[in-house]
């Protein structure tokens, strides 16, 4: 049932505790934690604590969820000091665009020019 924990899910476990990841804050509706392959100098990854594979799914079931994320997004920006020289908030949706773990999450990217478009 989406917005349920998914017992194959690597966030949901990551959520529960199950699995370790460096999380540098919390919130009671969402979790950021370092990205274990980083693409920038500062890469944290924000997701809700429930289960939605895609950002979509998330702010259909969930608006106030899903601007809890972009909330958290702006404030790891802000922890991590690249808010004032400009961060990239990502959210990927789908293999063709790049997701690997079907919970929706928002990349936070800065600490390094970024140029437009991406690759």
């Amino acid at each position: 049932m989406a917005g349920e924990p998914q017992a194959d899910c690597l966030f949901c476990k990551i959520v529960a505790g199950d699995v370790p990841a460096t999380v540098v804050r919390e919130t009671a509706t969402t979790v950021a934690f370092r990205d274990i392959n980083p693409q920038a100098p500062s890469h944290v990854l924000v997701i809700p604590r429930v289960h939605y594979p895609d950002a979509a799914s998330l702010a259909e079931a969930e608006p106030e969820t899903a601007a809890d994320v972009l909330r958290e997004a702006g404030a790891v920006a802000a922890q991590e000091k690249v808010a004032d020289s400009g961060y990239r908030v990502i959210f990927n949706t789908g293999t063709g665009a790049g997701q690997t773990v079907f919970h929706a999450h928002a990349h936070v990217l800065g600490g390094r020019g970024l140029a437009w478009p991406p690759g």
